[in-house]
């Protein structure tokens, strides 16, 4: 090791791939109030996130006085927990008429003695304001890490998913008309393969419990690992530090379609659902995130494969542009007191989205990986180029951890990636006094801030 320390599958997105292919912020303090006033804020850490997104256009899904029953897969454990709740993309108030939280059993069924009512500001039901995001009250229940969590909303009101994760990996369930957060066994009408408003679980912990923010695209995601099998890369380095005895939640911060620099494409059919920049999102589904100190980059793929391809606009990127934007990152993540980790960029050729490869593209993203391994502006460093390429064929993946689309990694392509990082990096930057600015580092800072 050198001293750094080298180291988009629901039903919407089969609608994506088609298409491709052919303030209440500031109310979330009171509703805390009387729950946090026995337990310190830094007792506080996320176990689980989703970036929210807005859905496809032609693919919103929609609830008729219905019940969710969400299925998350936790990293860390904890002895209280409290839900985040996300409007940020509803352009009109959502009703939430009961919500509840519990430990699932199998399917869509849950263990009844761990079954939560939860509260937000000590009431049974909340209206979440458009482009707003409440936490609910904290409730007492055992969590057990790399276990599964069921959040259950009715929905009493007609209601549009306006705001969800696309990319779940997992599926969730629909009820029958009627409330149906408490029942044991749900009565299921249908399944969903994303998460509709629920977009965090925070669990209280005993120190040293910190949190490890995965921040990226689709290979973040989970893109190429296999649905319900919790096998995306944070998944499997969550369950690399709990065999190894460490306290620490991985939160996946990643986004189908996401790219560095711009916005999902405009004038496209899948309008913004592949999200803000990562500039833009970086500080809300990372640094934000309660407990995190450490952040892992893996983004810039689709900043150059979309390029003439997923993108009309004719807007072009170089690699220039894209050292700028990490070195953006890095600033803020620096700002924050948080250790960023840098991956380089995984090979793509002949990845099956029409024009996402060219001789081209390929010769930015060897610019970019040589920066990255060189300029050692990033804290440390995971080669998921290096750790993913076929080593007789550079350009491409290894046949053996592509997904099959000669993108996205498979399962076992995301085990090596989580791997090859060492652990005790994550400890070290964790704890690492914050770090002075360099002086380029200083100019990105004042040029944000302008």
């Amino acid at each position: 090791m050198t001293p750094r320390e080298p180291l988009c599958r629901c039903a919407p997105l089969q609608v994506l791939r088609r298409l491709v292919l052919t303030a209440w912020i500031a109310c979330m303090a009171p509703d805390m109030a009387s729950a946090d006033a026995a337990h310190p804020a830094d007792a506080w850490v996320s176990t689980w996130i989703a970036s929210p997104q807005p859905p496809l256009p032609h693919a919103v899904d929609h609830y008729e006085a219905q019940s969710l029953r969400l299925i998350a897969h936790v990293s860390a454990g904890g002895t209280q927990a409290r839900i985040r709740l996300s409007n940020l993309d509803g352009d009109t108030p959502l009703t939430i008429g009961a919500a509840h939280v519990a430990r699932r059993t199998h399917d869509a069924d849950i263990d009844p003695d761990s079954d939560r009512a939860l509260t937000f500001h000590g009431h049974a039901s909340v209206v979440i304001p458009a482009h707003a995001t409440v936490w609910s009250d904290a409730v007492r229940v055992a969590i057990t890490p790399l276990s599964d969590l069921s959040v259950s909303l009715y929905l009493p009101k007609a209601t549009s998913a306006t705001t969800v994760h696309i990319l779940a990996q997992q599926t969730s369930y629909v009820s029958q008309p009627g409330n149906a957060v408490a029942d044991a066994h749900f009565p299921v009408a249908r399944r969903l393969d994303m998460w509709p408003f629920l977009s965090g679980i925070d669990v209280e912990a005993a120190p040293p419990l910190f949190a490890v923010a995965a921040f990226g695209d689709s290979t973040v995601d989970g893109d190429g690992s296999t649905p319900d099998a919790n096998q995306r890369w944070p998944d499997a380095l969550a369950a690399r530090l709990q065999q190894a005895g460490k306290h620490v939640a991985v939160l996946n911060a990643g986004l189908i379609g996401n790219r560095l620099l711009r916005d999902s494409p405009r004038g496209t059919p899948y309008g913004q659902a592949l999200g803000e920049a990562g500039l833009t999102r970086f500080s809300r589904d990372a640094l934000d995130q309660p407990g995190v100190t450490v952040v892992i980059v893996r983004m810039g793929s689709n900043d150059i494969g979309f390029v003439h391809a997923l993108d009309p606009s004719g807007e072009t990127v170089d690699a220039n542009a894209l050292i700028a934007g990490y070195r953006r990152l890095i600033a803020l993540a620096h700002q924050h007191g948080v250790g960023i980790i840098g991956t380089t960029i995984p090979p793509f050729e002949n990845a099956s989205l029409p024009g996402y490869s060219t001789p081209a593209k390929e010769a930015i993203r060897q610019q970019v990986n040589a920066w990255i391994r060189q300029d050692q502006a990033f804290d440390a460093l995971l080669d998921a180029d290096q750790i993913l390429r076929d080593p007789s064929h550079p350009a491409r993946l290894l046949a053996s951890q592509d997904s099959g689309d000669h993108l996205h990694p498979n399962d076992a392509g995301y085990r090596a990636l989580a791997q090859a990082l060492p652990l005790e990096t994550l400890e070290r930057l964790a704890n690492r006094p914050a770090r002075a600015p360099s002086p380029a580092t200083a100019n990105t800072r004042k040029g944000q801030a302008q």
